[in-house]
């Protein structure tokens, strides 16, 4: 609602001074196509409600007057007038209710008109019948500012309503914020109202366009530095917004946009080649979207009148191989139509590439229903149930197509051109013939044979073909896959048609019945295995939520919604095609994420080029490393399944739900790529348990290591010791710097950078996280060794944020003299306040101001904060409290020397105090550091914290088992050295027993260790998660249990600082707190074991 109703006399434009070059001009093309010329900076616009989304209420205000004899402008002139005590300002700012208000605003025009005045029914009259219609122009302007990707708002001047709601007719998912006066308790113009708006949408007020029918309301935010439009027609309103955002506003369609900048018609032919192809007048225009949905082949709305068709072209520009074949699209969509299967209707393929540029083809429009949220939000359980199995309906009809009767027994067959570009492309004598090449590629079992039953086989080279053809960076999961699949191909395939991406999202549904009646996409589609098709179709089921190219379902209780799990839609399909259980699904799983990884990555690299068809195929392209992943995921439980099989028979339970066998024979060797690095790494699906197992040049950097400790490291361990307790221990011994430069040199340094993080070794050594772990249990024989190697933490940590999550920007900074070993690092996590051991607790706030942050909290444990080389902090706390539980928190970077970083004080474990760097506790009190050390951005903080823990999970239990190795080697040579009771200690037969007993628990740790290494680095993380659980919990007590043990031999001289294992005791028991309390992974084990065993 607006505080004024005075009716304009004319639209003006407010704005700041902006350029005449930042103006969008439309220009007029034939056929009513309208061409941009310039590109939005606008992120978010803002509605008012009454006077532009709504009618106006000025009209209605003097209809009023007029129904009641009341004298004309009154209601105007009390509003107009009204001071912060009058009814309609405190009405307004929610300070009274709508009975108070229709009594209070009564008596105020009482007094202007001199007569009664019914206020009750004049709130009626604003807030009833026409007054609540929205304005379609206006509405249909929102949708597509929404489908452009633009944030929309409302800030209105509003009120309650008698029963206590606000009033706002309007569908509330349309805008993204919604900021109300009586919520807020101050109005327009008032410029804090304006500020809270943006603040909200996350934008700037240069970002933003204003529309309000109030002069003063739209010149506030024009002052604040919006571009406002103040609207006295909201169809010329609309014209004005279009023309300033640069897009049409007109037209909307769901699921289509304005059609982007690199994708637009030469609109001339296409109007010429439509009024002919459709037997339209030449006067008949032809308007055109596209579709918002898919990142592959362009596709176009037409609307020829009342007609509505979609246009489908290859992209512009250089293409892969056999890629974004419309031609075949329109092959098949043309067989299966006529063989009753529920596809679109095809109107005619256009290869004169005189017309568009590219060859396309026309086909009809179907409107109906798709889902692209496959948890269906707005459907029962019971319907959710019934779509689902539709849609494996739908898949069986597709599969169910007699090929030779549809016309397509050659379609899965490359044709002559194909081929002579494909051996071009492997440098074979183009002039060989046809017959001769396919006898070859046969005879050698290569793929793309036209040999029956080997779909999978050439579908897994062709994508390996175009993932090279494509790639711009390595990824480790994707050569894995690469060498996993040829030698793990399905047996007894079937050829039936395939869709290639058949999916809930491609599939139209009834507008009222599960009925699936178009199945969309055909560009993938070939002869070959049918399983393909429906793995694609359970894709979701593995996805989270959030995944920006398809959203998925695996976060969801499947059982209460109603939605099969991808086991049931596998028994489903295997049911209604009358086939044997579908046991190998899981390859077929496997297969479908390394196809999309494979197309992800094409298009990614078609973005860099321009060439992509949808405005967020650069970031889709950027998720193929995820896929990949999840691909191998698959591909390791599938072995599991293979070698239960094989070694120990058919199982009576379901296959586990993760990989567990360390030494299986099934698992494949480490992938062979162009980095020399990764050719001299261990084999995959072996468990490296013995030093004598590592790849030669690990085996050397071992020898180096081991050797530095014993000569240079070891000798002065003592005297390192003694100057943590001397009145210098706040300085750094120049020892410490003098062996660091040694490690240096004889390449010692940075080992512990995993080679999945630097594939190139940019950064570090390139080992993997098995072979590190052997290493660092070198380091573990002194508390020293690790920050020698620059391989100690929490730079170790640290060093790996800056290297997965830094800008270049932040990495240049910091990253690469942590690299160096001239500065060193805190993390700043831990509060004194709250249960730090869940990170959600935190409470330190980061507030954001104009380019900076504020943050402020209290921090304790903060290690290595003392030393005076400490020059940076990883800060975390929270940006936004009322965000979702895991993105509230948020890392950024603090130089040390900000001010408001305060240090209170050292703390200590067991008395020591741990110089130079210790452990301390901070005050950071309006500490202001520059938006842009973020890391990540906001409310990304749980995230980096997790990835944060990835190997260095690992490197604390491996120097545990350091420890308690040379623990037990003290407690050896001591024992053989003194007497009691008149023989050898190493004669006493508990003695004995104790050692025994620690040389049994340091073989079970360290080969849990290395298993959890060995998970890490062939399944990752998260299917690690048991394991690295379990070595948290084991190793600390373990070392603990060990080193107590050699104390007891040492007698008196055990505790003391003239030997380590005091130093090694008092670490070993804060690491059963600091990396996680043992009641936290005993939980998270059991946690893991009873769903495994559901």
């Amino acid at each position: 609602m607006s505080t004024e109703m005075v009716c304009p006399t004319m639209s003006v434009l407010l704005s700041r001074a902006v350029g005449l070059g930042s103006r969008v001009r439309a220009h007029a093309l034939p056929g009513g196509y309208r061409c941009y010329a310039s590109t939005s900076r606008y992120k978010a616009v803002i509605f008012d409600m009454g006077g532009v989304l709504l009618p106006s209420p000025y009209h209605k205000a003097a209809e009023w007057e007029r129904q009641n004899k009341i004298p004309p402008g009154t209601t105007a002139q009390v509003i107009r007038t009204s001071s912060d005590k009058s009814a309609w300002k405190r009405f307004m700012c929610g300070e009274i209710g709508a009975k108070e208000f229709a009594e209070a605003f009564s008596k105020e025009c009482a007094d202007v008109a001199a007569r009664p005045v019914p206020g009750d029914s004049f709130l009626s009259a604003l807030t009833t019948g026409p007054m609540a219609q929205p304005n379609p122009a206006m509405m249909e302007a929102v949708q597509c500012i929404r489908a452009e990707g633009l944030k929309t708002a409302i800030l209105s001047n509003n009120f309650f309503l008698p029963d206590g709601s606000t009033y706002l007719p309007l569908d509330r998912s349309l805008f993204d914020v919604i900021v109300e006066s009586c919520l807020e308790g101050v109005c327009k113009p008032d410029p804090r109202i304006y500020h809270l708006c943006t603040e909200r949408l996350g934008v700037t007020p240069q970002e933003a366009v204003f529309l309000d029918d109030i002069g003063s309301n739209a010149k506030a935010a024009a002052q604040l530095g919006m571009s406002a439009i103040k609207v006295v027609d909201p169809e010329s309103a609309v014209k004005e917004l279009e023309e300033m955002l640069g897009f049409p506003l007109t037209g909307f369609v769901k699921g289509t946009r304005a059609v982007r900048k690199a994708m637009q018609l030469p609109m001339e032919n296409l109007t010429r080649y439509i009024q002919k192809v459709l037997h339209l007048p030449a006067t008949e225009s032809v308007t055109v979207r596209q579709f918002s949905h898919g990142q592959s082949n362009p596709t176009y709305l037409l609307t020829c009148g009342d007609r509505r068709v979609v246009l489908r072209k290859k992209p512009p520009g250089s293409l892969l191989p056999s890629a974004h074949a419309v031609e075949r699209e329109f092959r098949v969509l043309k067989a299966l139509g006529n063989g009753g299967v529920a596809v679109p209707k095809v109107i005619t393929l256009c290869e004169d590439a005189s017309v568009l540029g590219t060859p396309f083809y026309l086909m009809e429009y179907c409107p109906g229903r798709v889902f692209l949220d496959p948890s269906l939000p707005d459907l029962s359980p019971e319907e959710r149930g019934k779509v689902y199995e539709a849609m494996t309906h739908a898949l069986c009809q597709i599969h169910s197509v007699d090929i030779t009767a549809a016309g397509l027994e050659d379609y899965g067959k490359p044709g002559r051109e194909i081929w002579r570009k494909l051996l071009n492309h492997l440098f074979i004598d183009p002039l060989w013939t046809t017959d001769r090449c396919l006898h070859t590629f046969c005879s050698n079992s290569l793929p793309f044979s036209s040999v029956p039953g080997d779909y999978v086989a050439r579908q897994v080279h062709r994508w390996t073909k175009q993932y090279r053809a494509s790639e711009t960076h390595r990824i480790p999961a994707m050569e894995r896959l690469i060498e996993w699949f040829p030698q793990h191909l399905p047996k007894n395939q079937r050829t039936t048609v395939v869709h290639g991406d058949f999916r809930l999202d491609n599939l139209v549904f009834h507008k009222d019945k599960p009925e699936v009646i178009s199945v969309l996409d055909w560009e993938l589609s070939t002869l070959g295995d049918p399983l393909c098709d429906l793995a694609s179709s359970c894709m979701a089921h593995f996805l989270p939520p959030d995944f920006p190219i398809l959203r998925g379902i695996s976060q969801s209780d499947l059982t209460q919604m109603g939605i099969p799990t991808a086991e049931m839609i596998f028994n489903q399909y295997s049911r209604f095609m009358g086939l044997e259980p579908i046991d190998n699904w899981q390859l077929y799983m496997a297969f479908s994420f390394f196809r999309v990884a494979a197309i992800l990555q094409g298009v990614y690299q078609r973005s860099l080029k321009g060439q992509a068809s949808s405005a967020s195929a650069s970031t889709a392209g950027q998720l193929a490393e995820q896929m990949a992943v999840l691909g191998w995921d698959f591909a390791t439980k599938e072995g599991f399944r293979i070698f239960n099989t094989q070694h120990r028979g058919p199982l009576n339970t379901p296959t586990p739900s993760r990989s567990v066998s360390s030494w299986a024979s099934w698992q494949q060797r480490r992938s062979v790529s162009t980095h020399s690095i990764i050719a001299h790494t261990a084999p995959q699906g072996i468990l490296v348990v013995s030093p004598e197992g590592l790849p030669p040049r690990v085996q050397e950097l071992r020898h180096l290591l081991l050797r530095f400790m014993e000569e240079r490291i070891l000798p002065v361990d003592q005297q390192l010791r003694e100057h943590q307790v001397s009145s210098v221990r706040w300085t750094t011994h120049t020892l410490m710097e003098e062996l660091k430069e040694e490690a240096k040199a004889q390449g010692l340094w940075n080992l512990f950078i995993p080679v999945e993080t630097d594939p190139d070794s940019k950064y570090g050594a390139g080992l993997t996280n098995v072979e590190y772990a052997h290493l660092c249990e070198l380091m573990g024989h002194s508390v020293f060794a690790p920050e020698i190697f620059n391989c100690s933490a929490p730079d170790t940590g640290n060093m790996e944020v800056l290297i997965r999550y830094g800008t270049k920007q932040q990495q240049e900074e910091w990253l690469y003299p942590l690299l160096d070993g001239t500065i060193r690092s805190c993390f700043a996590m831990t509060e004194p306040k709250v249960a730090s051991s869940d990170a959600t607790n935190i409470e330190a706030s980061i507030t954001e101001e104009k380019d900076s942050y504020i943050l402020n909290g209290h921090k304790w444990w903060t290690s290595g904060a003392l030393d005076p080389r400490c020059k940076l902090c990883i800060f975390m706390g929270k940006t936004d409290p009322l965000a979702p539980r895991h993105k509230q928190q948020s890392m950024i970077l603090v130089p040390m020397d900000t001010p408001g970083v305060t240090v209170v004080r050292p703390l200590t474990v067991y008395g020591v105090q741990d110089p130079p760097g210790g452990h301390a506790e901070l005050l950071f009190e309006n500490v202001r550091v520059p938006r842009n050390n973020v890391l990540l951005g906001p409310g990304r903080g749980f995230e980096i914290a997790q990835g944060r823990l990835g190997p260095g999970r690992i490197h604390h239990c491996m120097r545990l088992v350091g420890h308690a190795e040379r623990a037990l080697k003290l407690m050896k040579e001591r024992v053989k050295s003194r007497v009691a009771f008149g023989k050898p200690l190493a004669e006493q037969g508990t003695v004995l027993a104790g050692i025994a007993q620690s040389r049994i628990e340091i073989e079970q740790a360290r080969l849990l260790v290395l298993k959890a290494a060995h998970l890490m680095d062939t399944v990752g993380n998260k299917v690690a998660a048991p394991e690295i659980s379990m070595i948290k919990a084991v190793c600390p007590t373990m070392a603990l249990t060990v080193i107590d043990r050699a104390i007891q031999a040492f007698g008196a001289a055990g505790l003391s600082n003239d030997h380590p294992l005091a130093l090694f005791y008092t670490w070993a028991r804060a690491l059963r707190v600091a990396d996680g309390p043992d009641e936290v992974h005993q939980a998270a084990v059991a946690k893991m074991e009873l769903r495994r065993q559901l």
